[in-house]
């Protein structure tokens, strides 16, 4: 099991920059695999709380189903445009993949429901360099570390 906090422990800096993103809109999208192999993607909430980034599902919800039948998802923080003639300020998105797993009922405080822990396999930041010329591509995973790509 790869935890936020693991992601948080070997790249502090990317870590923080990927949390910033997802933190900053309340609203994700996450894609799930249905019982015939293709895709869903659900609107979603998301919190990393004490290293662990969780998600939840409504009763009888089918990303619910989706998930305890087949727990692998890509999670897809906002996307926002960016302001033309401002290109360089644009936070870019992030991606993040992975295993749900299932870890009880969302809390008493909420809604009822699943809450599922990720195990992640996967955590990427696409954004533009300082100059706004290029694509940087950065993505870590817990085999390889991280890693980076620009593209003209």
């Amino acid at each position: 099991m790869t935890s936020w906090g693991d992601l948080e422990r070997a790249e502090p800096a990317f870590a923080a920059r990927v949390r910033d993103l997802l933190d900053a809109h309340r609203h994700k999208t996450i894609a799930t695999l249905r019982a015939d192999g293709s895709p869903r993607i659900s609107g979603i909430e998301a919190s990393i709380a004490d290293g662990e980034l969780t998600f939840g599902s409504m009763p009888g919800a089918r990303k619910g189903a989706d998930l305890r039948r087949d727990p692998r998802f890509a999670l897809h923080g906002a996307t926002i445009d960016p302001v033309e003639g401002q290109e360089a300020a644009w936070p870019g998105e992030v991606k993040v993949a992975g295993r749900a797993e299932l870890v009880g009922a969302l809390g008493d405080d909420g809604p009822p429901g699943d809450l599922f822990r990720a195990d992640l396999t996967e955590v990427a930041h696409t954004h533009l360099d300082e100059a706004a010329t290029m694509l940087v591509v950065e993505w870590w995973t817990p085999a390889r570390g991280l890693r980076r790509i620009e593209r003209a």
